[in-house]
């Protein structure tokens, strides 16, 4: 691993090109797209098995896994495994329970009252990605707040492996969120089934779940088609902000974290100690050696940024600017600068908290805005699963009360029967 280029305060005129994600050289993939969704429109469960067998590299008999099937699976799962994966479960539930919003009830007027209330989406889609490695965690990212949504039609979509199989953690997450409708399918024909449906199941209304740059670009298609997705993500990304008083181990293993998820992750680093900064990076070098993914990290890490500034309200202003997926802050009484917080998918206080926490078990949702969609956007939740719906109730008071703003403002937008609407209302003048 070559030594990296460590920036001192660097001025505002080139925060622009240090907050620019890494850019891999990538084909228009709308075509590509295009072609999928008319093939699997057309031909239905003949292309995506069709497909699955050219992309993935799998010959199925069918893209449903069975009950039997799943049964079957998730009893490969290593006992420890289950257990961690119940306390996940657990403490995500409980985080999500508590989102659950509350319905809103306000009299405007005197006899005009207006209501907002919550319904859920009722069919949805969950995408889990495969590849290197089966990420059965984002199940229950996707799974839990659905359920508690209310979302009672939910289908999961997931690569199979080699043999044809659901991964086994998949299979038993399935099972404990109760999910009984699951496809074994990946990249743009998984969205493409979701968004047009099957042979066994209908469009869904939602896509959740994170992916490659074909899964994005799939996501994005099916928008168009009028299927909603639950935010733009990409490649994962950490911004650690630390003081003198942080641990460079610490730190170094949370950079190395988001490295190993894929060559095109990348990890920036502010520090206001000179000191520090050099302490992290023999830290990466050290920690890098016994781990198994060394080579994908080592390429995410040639994108790294290393970055000195006189303090921290200017690492704060950085990190903003940036917009990072997950942002840590290994400061003292970190809870203090949390207001200085504006633009962040998910933050991590103190030196105990580590991004992978986040990940994983401490209860909040690790399916977040990347390349600084956290600016506009917020990560999964409950709310993601469901959809506004207001009401409004007149009585004769109320519209006798509002029917002159109603008319004025209809006459003054040239919609007489607008107008009229509320004119026949008032005092009974148009009753039967």
């Amino acid at each position: 691993m070559n030594d990296f280029e460590f920036l001192y305060n660097p001025p505002r005129k080139d925060w622009a090109k240090l907050c620019a994600r890494p850019v891999n050289e990538q084909e228009d993939l709308s075509v590509l797209c295009k072609n999928v969704f008319d093939e699997v429109k057309a031909n239905q469960d003949k292309a995506l098995l069709g497909f699955t067998e050219r992309f993935d590299g799998v010959k199925l008999g069918s893209i449903y896994a069975t009950d039997l099937e799943l049964s079957r699976a998730a009893a490969l799962v290593d006992p420890q495994l289950v257990l961690a994966i119940n306390q996940a479960y657990s403490n995500i539930y409980k985080f999500h329970k508590a989102q659950k919003p509350e319905s809103v009830e306000v009299e405007t007027t005197p006899g005009v009252v207006c209501r907002q209330e919550y319904r859920p989406i009722e069919r949805v889609g969950l995408y889990i990605p495969g590849g290197s490695a089966s990420l059965f965690s984002t199940l229950l990212m996707l799974a839990i707040p659905a359920k508690l949504a209310g979302s009672n039609e939910i289908i999961l979509t997931t690569p199979p492996l080699k043999d044809g199989s659901i991964p086994p953690a998949v299979a038993y997450v399935a099972q404990l969120c109760g999910i009984s409708q699951v496809l074994k399918l990946g990249g743009v024909q998984a969205i493409a089934a979701l968004a047009l449906g099957t042979e066994q199941t209908k469009p869904v209304y939602k896509i959740a779940g994170p992916g490659n740059q074909y899964v994005m670009a799939a996501k994005d298609y099916a928008v168009q088609l009028g299927i909603a997705i639950d935010l733009p993500a990409g490649p994962s990304e950490v911004l650690v902000i630390a003081d003198a008083s942080a641990n460079p181990k610490f730190i170094a293993a949370d950079l190395l974290s988001q490295a190993e998820h894929g060559p095109d992750s990348q990890v920036i680093f502010l520090t206001t100690s000179e000191d520090l900064l050099e302490r992290t990076f023999e830290a990466l070098k050290e920690l890098l050696v016994g781990l198994n993914r060394k080579d994908i990290i080592k390429e995410s890490l040639k994108s790294a940024r290393f970055i000195y500034f006189n303090t921290l309200q200017e690492c704060f202003k950085f990190s903003n600017a940036y917009a990072p997926e997950h942002l840590i802050l290994a400061l003292d009484q970190a809870d203090n600068y949390s207001s200085l917080v504006l633009n962040a998918g998910s933050v991590f206080l103190g030196h105990l908290t580590p991004e992978s926490a986040g990940d994983y078990a401490s209860g909040t949702n690790h399916t977040l805005p990347t390349k600084g969609y956290a600016r506009s956007y917020g990560g999964v939740c409950v709310v993601t699963f469901l959809k506004k719906v207001t009401f409004q109730m007149i009585s004769q008071q109320g519209l006798d009360l509002l029917a002159p703003t109603i008319e004025t403002m209809a006459k003054a937008e040239g919609l007489e029967a607008h107008a009229l609407a509320a004119t026949l209302r008032k005092t009974r003048g148009g009753k039967l």
